[in-house]
């Protein structure tokens, strides 16, 4: 019973304390209609994203909710978030330009080296397929058709040549875009060490 009782009078007291906390406030807000409206209840929710104002019983302001950005500010501000983490992580990996360059470089000498072994890999490949033809050629002038896997053999290696070409592509498509974004880099975290030394 003496559960029950304190229950009810928890109960009362919690429903009681936000009434006596909004009778002393008023808010300050403009409806669809563009018409100023004061509430001591508090801001209803469709209109909570334009904005308002939170006054005192003598009615000056004491706190102001601006308005929620629009969806073009909110891109700006993520825009700039992301920005701000990308600095951070850029400043973490390199202390001076120089270092971005020196990462460029190494980088691009890695993919060089790719791209060698992969041309290499072609050149063999045009070997082995002249090689075939040559074979082809010489059953063919000797009134034979061509064996069918020695012609099954040329195309298997015309298709792994387009693999490979189609590769090398894309390892110098690779080289552009490294290049572009150590460049990126590299200027950014100059703009940065500028604008350090001259605060």
């Amino acid at each position: 019973m003496l559960k029950s009782v304190a229950g009810t009078l928890l109960m009362s007291l919690v429903a009681l304390a936000p009434a006596s906390a909004v009778a002393d406030k008023l808010y300050r807000y403009v409806n669809d209609e563009g018409v100023v409206v004061l509430d001591r209840l508090g801001v209803p929710p469709e209109f909570v994203a334009n904005g308002y104002e939170v006054l005192n019983e003598q009615g000056r302001v004491i706190d102001v909710i601006p308005p929620a950005p629009s969806e073009e500010e909110m891109k700006i501000i993520l825009q700039e978030r992301a920005r701000a983490q990308s600095d951070i992580q850029l400043r973490r990996l390199y202390s001076t330009p120089a270092d971005v360059e020196r990462a460029k470089l190494r980088k691009l000498k890695e993919l060089d080296g790719m791209i060698g072994i992969a041309q290499g890999n072609l050149e063999s490949l045009y070997a082995q397929q002249a090689n075939l033809q040559s074979q082809a050629a010489a059953h063919e002038r000797a009134g034979r058709q061509a064996p069918a896997h020695l012609v099954g053999q040329i195309e298997n290696l015309k298709s792994e040549q387009e693999n490979l070409r189609r590769r090398i592509e894309r390892y110098h498509e690779s080289r552009e875009q490294i290049t572009l974004t150590f460049d990126s880099d590299r200027d950014r975290l100059k703009e940065l060490i500028d604008r350090d030394r001259r605060r």
